[in-house]
């Protein structure tokens, strides 16, 4: 099998909309799962990063879960070291805590968004991530 019948394999969700650059380096693209429900309170997407794309610091009142999916990516909480997500991690993000994520510079990285107590806001977007808050991850094995 190829590389590219490969990643077709691995994909679970569709790629869904390109994300806005408003609030995305690189391309990014979002297929929501469960639209926010005002029952449950929660609102989950799958989002697929192209390599190097990254999302803009933000927060999340309610908090927020990442499961990956698929590729290598980063997550970083302000004023803590970049951290490696691989396949199978599980990322548990306390409300309002300031932080990105995004795609390793090597291939797409894909993750499931649950947004969790949405009753309290779903995101508040802030800056983009900077090209040396991004490439910090060079201090990691990749």
């Amino acid at each position: 099998m190829s590389t590219t019948e490969n990643q077709i394999a691995k994909t679970i969700f569709p790629k869904g909309d390109l994300a806005s650059s408003d609030y995305f380096t690189g391309k990014a693209w979002v297929k929501m799962l469960v639209s926010n429900d005002p029952v449950l309170n929660t609102a989950v997407g799958n989002v697929v990063f192209e390599a190097g794309a990254r999302n803009n610091w933000h927060t999340h009142p309610g908090g927020q879960i990442l499961i990956v999916t698929q590729g290598k990516g980063f997550y970083q909480e302000e004023g803590k070291p970049i951290q490696l997500l691989q396949e199978g991690d599980v990322v548990n993000i306390q409300p309002e805590v300031k932080h990105w994520h995004g795609a390793s510079p090597d291939g797409e990285f894909a993750h499931i968004a649950i947004s969790t107590r949405t009753e309290k806001g779903i995101v508040d977007w802030l800056e983009p991530v900077t090209d040396e808050q991004y490439n910090s991850f060079k201090g990691l094995k990749v």
